[in-house]
């Protein structure tokens, strides 16, 4: 029989959290490089006449604010824009995957990377929070502010091991 101490234990459940965020980083970034080769796709194509179909589609009054906003920045991307975006994507899908390496492998400099990417987002989540609110934006502010509280003591609590 195997006996494990509390304090194997309690780091072997930690370490299965920070697994966890690195799970959840690296899936933001596989969203991100599908999104990026989205964009490609969209190279030499008329956005514009997409987009009015797409506002179409979804029984939208092309007229309206919001579709006519969309339709406006469809037209305003070119071919080289929609790479600079693409590029810009994958950019930061490698910054998520490099992360979620650091954070597989129990690094301590992807945690105080995790913490700082994700504690910069937190302002600007409360701000639109604030502006406007909406479950979808309360449940991502919870859910980051908790991912940056569970790593800020994980730091805390390695350091006092």
């Amino acid at each position: 029989m195997i006996v494990i101490s509390e304090k194997a234990r309690t780091q072997i459940n930690m370490a299965r959290g920070v697994r966890a965020v690195a799970s959840l980083e690296a899936l933001k970034g596989m969203l991100v490089v599908v999104a990026g080769f989205g964009l490609l796709s969209l190279v030499h194509r008329d956005l514009q006449t997409l987009a009015e179909s797409l506002v179409r589609l979804s029984h939208l009054n092309p007229a309206r604010h919001y579709p006519q906003v969309f339709i406006e920045a469809a037209a305003n991307l070119n071919d080289s824009r929609l790479r600079l975006l693409a590029a810009l994507a994958f950019l930061y899908a490698c910054a998520r995957f490099v992360e979620a390496y650091g954070l597989w492998r129990m690094r301590a400099w992807a945690e105080w990377f995790a913490i700082v990417s994700g504690g910069i987002y937190l302002p600007v989540e409360v701000f639109e929070l604030l502006k406007r609110a909406t479950i979808l934006k309360g449940i991502v502010l919870l859910v980051n502010a908790a991912i940056v509280a569970y790593l800020l003591y994980f730091r805390w609590f390695s350091r006092r091991m």
